[in-house]
């Protein structure tokens, strides 16, 4: 999500790779898609102990009813989680529309041997979305690692998360659901001052076993309300059947439901920490694939999100502040309909269920791939309606053909159906997340997408 304000009142989530982008250019798509042709030939670059890969990827989607909350939504900068942000502006068209998207993400890595068997690894990337920083002021990896065959790996600096990242890519985007997946629930997807132990491959059960803690202090300068954060993932690997088990735990980050975003802090200016109440939220979640032969691969997961919620308070009025807005704070799951007095409205915690399935099947360079996700309701004592109510189901069907050389195309057909027309369900961080189309608006909806990626 955006952690720096934007406008008069705080900034909606970040976007996905397909949610709010704005309306395609020929041009544009044309250019990129004739840069990733002609660097098929590009190989990966080594100097020395040095190694440059990454990918570039552009994508074109057609979706059946959209409706961009810049052009439909009456206060266009605000999140879901604001009352003021339900309403639609009366009157404006909605139809089938177009979007697009391009991505940039390079991996600088280096590594260095050291004496009585330990390496020393370095590692620097970042991520550039339509030409500009994903995530404005953070970096995707910025780590330093000790690495020893038989003691494990350390590693500290900024990193991503195993929830997120894993979720993301391989398995999410097996079956077309990275963003609907990998980016959605109670978790974080970038941390920012981690410090990460792995084990090296356990022998058990005849299989291999792998066990990793993170810990992430988050922005500095908070005293009352400190950022904590704590992952484990354990891997468990037996001939073709391969699991993953994630938990994540954190106290005072940006409170959310946008598992993609970075772990830092409760709000972006530490000068209301005084002001401001804990929040915390958490997640487990379960991936498992299993090669059934040579051709055919099936998938599964399952997430749990727990939200503690987070109160909703004015820490500066208009009348007040220099440049003239309402300054509130991160608030989540909140009961509008009550002033507990001073602006202040309370949040409620809330649970939720996720459900992922997948197949993909190859036959030469082709791969054919199905994927369906199942956002659910969320338990609350909220009296108020906050999307608690509603969920989502989420199919996909792809084609991707395999060039060579680093070089993939790729295209597939989606559908959203909502249980109900209304806000979207809470384990979404946008009404029109992932799919483009709004909750608010439709109850379902369809898009196809082509695209192109390269990997060096």
């Amino acid at each position: 999500m955006n952690i720096e304000p934007q406008a008069a009142r705080p900034a909606a989530p970040h976007r996905s790779d397909l949610a709010g982008i704005l309306p395609a250019s020929p041009w544009r798509l044309a250019l990129a898609a004739a840069g990733l042709l002609l660097s098929t030939a590009a190989p990966a670059i080594d100097f020395g102990p040095f190694s440059l890969t990454g990918f570039a990827k552009a994508e074109v989607t057609s979706v059946s009813s959209y409706c961009p909350p810049e052009r439909c939504q009456v206060d266009q900068f605000s999140s879901k989680q604001f009352l003021w942000a339900d309403e639609l502006v009366q009157g404006v068209h909605y139809g089938a529309g177009t979007t697009h998207v391009t991505l940039f993400q390079p991996y600088l890595s280096a590594k260095f041997d050291l004496p009585r068997g330990f390496k020393v690894s370095g590692l620097l990337s970042q991520r550039w979305r339509d030409g500009k920083e994903d995530f404005k002021g953070f970096l995707y990896d910025a780590s330093i690692a000790l690495d020893h065959e038989d003691y494990g790996s350390l590693r500290v600096g900024a990193m991503q998360t195993r929830a997120w990242s894993m979720a993301d890519y391989p398995f999410g985007t097996n079956i077309g659901l990275a963003d609907a997946w990998g980016s959605s629930g109670a978790g974080y997807g970038l941390l920012t001052r981690a410090l990460r132990y792995t084990t090296r491959p356990l022998d058990v059960l005849e299989g291999d076993l792998v066990v990793e803690g993170t810990y992430d202090i988050g922005k500095e300068g908070w005293h009352k309300n400190k950022p904590q954060f704590f992952e484990l993932w354990v891997h468990f690997g037996k001939g073709d059947l391969g699991l993953d088990f994630m938990f994540q735990d954190s106290r005072n980050g940006t409170p959310s439901a946008f598992g993609h975003g970075p772990f830092t802090s409760l709000f972006y200016d530490k000068r209301f920490d005084a002001d401001l109440g804990s929040s915390g939220q958490s997640i487990a979640m379960v991936q498992a694939t299993y090669q059934v032969d040579s051709k055919l691969e099936l998938s599964g997961g399952m997430r749990g999100n727990r939200w503690s919620g987070a109160y909703a308070k004015l820490l500066q009025s208009r009348f007040v502040n220099p440049d003239g807005y309402d300054i509130w704070n991160n608030p989540f799951n909140v009961d509008w309909t009550k002033d507990l007095g001073g602006g202040v409205y309370r949040g409620y915690p809330a649970t939720s269920l996720d459900i992922v399935l997948g197949a993909r099947y190859k036959f030469g360079k082709w791969t054919a791939s199905t994927g369906m996700v199942y956002l659910g309701p969320a338990a609350t004592a909220n009296p108020s309606e906050r999307g608690q109510t509603n969920s989502a189901a989420i199919n996909t069907l792809g084609l991707n053909y395999n060039y060579g050389q680093g070089f993939q195309m790729y295209g597939s057909l989606g559908m959203v159906n909502y249980a109900r027309k209304g806000l979207s369900p809470m384990t979404m961080p946008s009404n029109s997340a992932f799919t483009n189309i709004d909750s608010r608006i439709k109850s379902r909806g369809n898009w196809f997408t082509a695209g192109a990626v390269y990997t060096f």
